[in-house]
């Protein structure tokens, strides 16, 4: 990646980090730099993760939270305060209000899972409230904003400060302290930039030879491109299922920095995403969430270049809804290529899906999904069809049977809006 501008690591002094981990003393877990057998196999490395998913809210975001309320001003602690968050930075402002004693107010898309909404009830307790409000982050970003104007109040921004980026940052001090070995490779995963703003600050004065990877979402890939635009770049639409990294527009502060500081910043499927959660779930038995992932994921697109070396991967959060595992599978098999949708047209008569089954689909083919809706006084009529295949390859005989049997279709894995009305 190509710099066009001066470094900004000093702008997150290390005298400043060392002060915010003195803050959270107390308050934090200092969370394990591990060594993980099954990845370090899988990928001929040395691959350590620091586990955030351990942390006392299971993410890191209380580091940067706390950090920012600890700080604040007489006045300033004085007033309600008010933030917006997909959940995890909700649960850390939550968490800071009650051990400081200020009232808060946390905004929440309206989507958020239902686990992550009672986790900010349980660690605010009375001293918060919870206000569930927006279909993406930024529409609750903005709502949170006009309602902290309105009131006076003081806003508590989950990326885009430099003293929530200070708090974020004693998650690479600790990996530098606690390592006893070169870091070849670190990879962070990107929201809106606070973590990987700090991790990548103190790496970049401590350890300059280690190369920095930011991880973001297909879906999602605001920083990415913001990055590759040399501008911050606002997205019109967003996947939000990696929703604890699914930001619209990155920080100002948190674009210079990452701008500058990380050395290659890549795009992960969301697919490849749930087939990682389902295999640190299997192989480990560690629950992450999907944004808590995306270090893993990348390592894949690195699988040749990480050979032989010291890889460290921040594993950010594991506040994943069970109630997710249905749709983390669905996908995860989509991405392997097992799982298949149509909008099949029949012809209206007796045999049509008699002649479906038998000279279409292989006798190991499974139908997981048949809808179809009979219309009176028309010769043809649409079918949505699901089929689970052994081997990816087999979609492409499915596709070439149809056409032999003058069967219409339309292939619909790539049609995530439509699949969501379906699946």
């Amino acid at each position: 990646m190509q710099k066009e501008t001066a470094s900004l690591e000093t702008v997150v002094s290390l005298g400043n980090v060392e002060k915010a981990a003195n803050n959270l003393k107390g308050v934090i877990y200092k969370t394990p730099l591990m060594k993980n057998l099954w990845l370090s196999q899988t990928y001929d490395a040395e691959v350590y993760l620091k586990r955030e998913d351990l942390q006392v809210v299971r993410s890191y975001k209380i580091r940067g939270a706390y950090n920012k309320l600890s700080t604040l001003t007489a006045e300033e602690s004085g007033k309600e305060i008010v933030c917006s968050s997909a959940g995890n930075h909700a649960q850390g402002v939550a968490y800071a209000c009650q051990l400081l004693g200020i009232k808060g107010y946390i905004f929440m898309p309206a989507q958020t899972p239902a686990q992550k909404v009672s986790k900010v009830r349980l660690f605010g307790k009375e001293w918060v409230e919870i206000v569930l409000t927006g279909a993406t982050y930024d529409d609750t970003f903005k709502a949170a904003k006009d309602f902290c104007d309105e009131r006076g109040s003081t806003f508590i921004p989950p990326f885009d400060d430099l003293a929530v980026i200070e708090g974020q940052a004693t998650v690479g001090l600790e990996v530098f302290k606690e390592a006893d070995f070169a870091i070849d490779y670190l990879f962070m995963p990107i929201g809106g930039g606070g973590l990987a703003s700090g991790v990548s600050s103190v790496f970049k004065q401590l350890s300059p030879q280690t190369k920095l990877i930011g991880v973001q979402p297909l879906g999602a890939p605001s920083m990415y491109n913001s990055i590759k635009e040399n501008r911050r770049q606002t997205l019109q639409t967003i996947d939000s299922f990696v929703d604890g990294a699914a930001v619209k527009c990155p920080g100002a502060l948190t674009f210079e920095i990452c701008r500058d500081l990380l050395d290659d910043i890549v795009l992960v499927p969301e697919g490849q995403v749930c087939e990682d959660i389902l295999r640190m779930y299997n192989e480990e038995g560690v629950v992450l969430e999907p944004a808590g992932t995306l270090s893993i994921s990348a390592l894949k697109s690195f699988a040749e270049e990480i050979k032989g070396k010291n890889v460290v991967c921040v594993i950010s959060g594991s506040n994943n809804d069970i109630t997710r595992m249905e749709d983390i599978k669905e996908r995860a098999l989509r991405h392997q290529g097992l799982k298949h949708y149509f909008m099949v047209t029949f012809n209206q008569k007796p045999g049509a899906l008699r002649t479906f089954v038998n000279r279409v689909l292989h006798p190991e083919d499974d139908i997981i999904h048949f809808q179809y809706i009979k219309k009176n006084n028309k010769e043809k009529g649409p079918v949505f069809i699901g089929v689970e295949v052994k081997q990816p390859q087999d979609v492409e005989t499915i596709k070439a049977r149809m056409r032999e049997e003058g069967f219409a279709y339309e292939y619909l894995n790539g049609r995530q809006d439509f699949l969501n009305l379906f699946v």
